[in-house]
């Protein structure tokens, strides 16, 4: 009977431990929800940058490099092209909301291609 008892006090404990540990794994799964979308829009930014940068060597219209830029970037993204020298440089930056916990992270990307001869 004594080890019934003593089951019965420590009853409570896995409970209390529970409550302890959960907000510190919410906390470790939302700042791995976070890394992942900041990889994932870093990506997306690594990839726009590389693609206007490809369609304004071709020699498109600034206007055209910037709507395919921005298609491919994360929301909310600015885009700067610069051109000289037969060099055009396509730079994509964008502030990410990650989650509630974490503040916006700043991503960007640029990328170059020299200017096609026509």
């Amino acid at each position: 009977m004594s080890a019934l008892r003593s089951a019965q006090r420590e009853g409570g404990f896995a409970t209390a431990e529970t409550a302890m540990v959960l907000p510190a794994l919410l906390a470790v799964v939302s700042m791995m929800v976070g890394v992942m979308v900041s990889v994932g829009a870093q990506l997306r930014c690594v990839d726009a940058a590389r693609g206007a940068a490809r369609i304004a060597a071709h020699g498109e219209s600034d206007a055209l490099v910037r709507q395919a830029a921005l298609r491919a970037a994360p929301r909310g993204a600015t885009v700067v092209i610069r051109r000289r020298g037969g060099l055009v440089e396509v730079e994509v930056r964008a502030r990410v909301l990650t989650t509630r916990l974490l503040p916006p992270v700043h991503v960007g990307a640029s990328a170059d291609a020299e200017e096609e001869r026509r």
